[in-house]
């Protein structure tokens, strides 16, 4: 039997990660496999050789994209030739849809027989939809990480979508609070983004919030976790808050959630890590004017991900216009002091766990399953 032979193509540090659980969870399943393609540190420590650094790719918001759209372009055809004349037995790709399906679409192109598998579906849910439905002609399986995400592409007539897990399943364990956690002070997570534009945006609102709050209880304290890349940032934008924070570094991130009380966080993957964590939690999201004018674009009712993933708008999001101080303080008192509004979130949080473990297995391993299939298909 020959050895898979596997094109992986991620576009920014979230894919990385994905894509070195994927390679380690294909090698433990195939030890003579053989990768080639786009990664970053993690893919590389896993023995991907890159065909450019991730850097060059690893670009968000409208700006950003403009002034990097030549070297884009390039990068996106010098990509798709490698897949097409390494000809592996199937290309995978990981997350960042504005780069990976157009490398996708130039494959199936010149290559219409290799399969193509996405790990992470685009939000067609939340916003255009239509891409469900053309994503069928260059995708042959979506690995889902939220479990409503295959009933979504079903309705909107796109490609196979399977619910493979979210990669939190992996780090349950972190994220599970102990009886002792929650015995010491009250800690208040704040969470701006992960982003420099969010951080720069969301900033000053919450500061002016946390001054609100003060103003009634200063029985708290705050911690922030910050990524190393954006501590230096961070720090310029909390110099006027009426308190100082506790920064604290990624490994300790779960810890913190642990032992929190209750969070202020931008909308994200966060609000999902803290939902695991059972934080109660008021989530906020501004955008920019010219992003606003697309909120009617959007399909959903809520963005936020544990209220996603129940189908039940329990935790309470405030955006745009709405995402007030004063709004944002006084649902944090709230959360702070106990009763109805906490306990209806901690109970929520416990039907979001069992709903992500519905896959019933290790993410990164049903992923790899599902790939190998795909792989054998391309080589028969």
């Amino acid at each position: 039997m020959t050895a898979p032979r596997i094109f992986l193509v991620a576009g920014e540090s979230s894919g990385d990660q994905l894509g070195a659980a994927l390679m380690r969870a294909l090698r433990a399943a195939r030890p003579e496999i053989s990768f080639a393609g786009v990664g970053g540190e993690a893919m590389t420590r896993e023995g991907l050789v890159s065909l450019f650094a991730l850097e060059e790719i690893a670009v968000m918001g409208l700006a950003p994209v403009l002034a990097r759209l030549p070297r884009l372009m390039k990068r996106i055809e010098q990509t798709a030739r490698a897949v097409v004349d390494q000809a592996p037995d199937c290309l995978v790709l990981i997350d960042s849809p504005d780069f990976t399906h157009r490398v996708a679409r130039r494959v199936r192109a010149s290559r219409p027989d290799l399969p193509i598998v996405d790990y992470v579906s685009p939000t067609v849910w939340a916003w255009r939809p239509g891409r469900a439905r053309a994503m069928r002609a260059y995708v042959d399986c979506v690995l889902a990480l939220l479990p409503f995400e295959p009933l979504a592409h079903a309705r909107l007539g796109g490609p196979r979508c399977v619910y493979v897990g979210h990669p939190l399943f992996e780090r349950l364990d972190e994220l599970t609070p102990r009886p002792l956690d929650r015995g010491g002070a009250r800690s208040l997570l704040v969470l701006p983004g992960s982003r420099l534009a969010e951080v720069r945006r969301m900033t000053p609102i919450y500061g002016e919030t946390l001054e609100l709050l003060l103003r009634e209880r200063a029985d708290f304290q705050v911690a922030i976790p910050v990524a190393a890349n954006m501590e230096q940032a961070l720090r310029r934008e909390l110099r006027g808050w009426p308190v100082t924070p506790r920064l604290i570094g990624q490994a300790e991130k779960f810890a913190a959630f642990r032992q929190a009380s209750a969070a202020l966080v931008t909308s994200g993957v966060a609000t999902l890590e803290l939902a695991l964590a059972e934080v109660p939690m008021a989530v906020a999201y501004r955008v920019s004017r010219a992003e606003s004018l697309l909120r009617f674009l959007v399909k959903v009712d809520s963005i936020v991900l544990p209220n996603l993933v129940i189908g039940e708008n329990v935790v309470p999001e405030f955006l745009q216009e709405a995402a007030t101080p004063r709004a944002l303080a006084e649902t944090l008192r709230r959360l702070l002091q106990g009763g109805d509004p906490r306990a209806a979130q901690i109970a929520a949080f416990k039907r979001v766990r069992a709903r992500l473990l519905e896959a019933g297995r290790k993410p990164s391993a049903l992923a790899a399953e599902i790939v190998l299939e795909y792989a054998a298909r391309g080589r028969a």
